[in-house]
């Protein structure tokens, strides 16, 4: 099982002091991975429900800061020197593909091949007016920009001609370190799962039955001629609270989850302390 820290760049993490030490301690630990949450802005009184909460209300409020994901993990990166830099996730409807693929491969590049961008459609309604981006359609929109991204980091002299963006004879350099960087599908819906099946490396549900959801997105993609078996797919279990670390790790592992995420403010009290012990707990199972 591989372990990774979730929601990292909130709390006492957001600033530069807390993200270096955060990216060093994990490293040391034996987290594989920092994941990242993303809010352009904060809608003061927004209507829309948060769905990973009862109450429908994300957790903080305006005045909490949330930095833009690349340019934490950027910071991140610069302090350690293997530590997996994903974000978990980042809403790629509401950027412009050809934009953030240049910006997406300038990290990945820079950090020797460390990214790993989660994607999501999104939830806040109110975000997206405010950006200007429509909220209808968001998923298929969502798809394309993935296949943007990937036609520009692929080759140079790219083209493309879809539904939301065309371009013809366009090159992006620098290109991913490894030639693409893998693309994790966030959300807990069927619609998620099948998504990540049909076009993702990953998958990350984070709320729902996680058996479930796997069973579908390898199914998918085995469906589209794909290898399920290679999905990476990252989730979320309980039972990293309590005391039976083995046993939440064996049924996570029976879900089909390749690794479980960790939520950072387990750690916002003595951080250096509490991320090290924890790694003394999941030391036995990392992969």
């Amino acid at each position: 099982m591989k372990f990774g820290i979730g929601y990292a760049n909130t709390g006492p993490f957001a600033g530069g002091p807390g993200a270096a030490m955060l990216g060093q301690a994990a490293e040391a630990a034996g987290f594989d991975s920092v994941w990242t949450v993303e809010h352009v802005v904060y809608p003061e009184g927004y209507e829309s429900t948060y769905p990973y909460a009862p109450d429908g209300k994300m957790p903080g409020s305006g005045d909490n800061p949330i930095p833009d994901p690349l340019v934490w993990l950027a910071f991140v990166a610069a302090t350690t020197t293997e530590l997996g830099l994903a974000t978990g996730i980042s809403l790629l409807p509401e950027r412009h593909p050809v934009t953030y693929a240049k910006e997406v491969a300038t990290l990945d590049n820079l950090s020797g091949g460390r990214l790993q961008l989660g994607i999501g459609i999104g939830w806040l309604k109110e975000e997206f007016e405010v950006l200007g981006v429509p909220w209808e359609r968001r998923a298929a929109r969502t798809e394309e920009y993935v296949e943007v991204m990937r036609a520009l980091w692929a080759a140079d002299n790219a083209s493309f001609d879809g539904e939301f963006v065309t371009f013809e004879g366009m090159s992006s350099n620098p290109k991913p370190a490894n030639g693409s960087v893998p693309i994790t599908i966030g959300g807990h819906s069927r619609a998620a799962a099948e998504r990540a099946g049909r076009m993702g490396n990953g998958f990350f549900p984070a709320k729902g039955d996680m058996a479930e959801l796997a069973e579908i997105a390898r199914t998918t993609a085995k469906e589209h001629g794909r290898d399920g078996d290679a999905l990476d797919i990252t989730g979320i279990h309980p039972g990293l609270f309590g005391d039976d670390m083995a046993g939440a790790v064996e049924e996570a592992a029976a879900w089909g989850l390749d690794r479980l995420v960790v939520p950072s403010f387990m750690f916002f009290r003595n951080p250096e302390e509490s991320i090290a012990a924890m790694g003394e707990k999941i030391a036995p199972f990392v992969d």
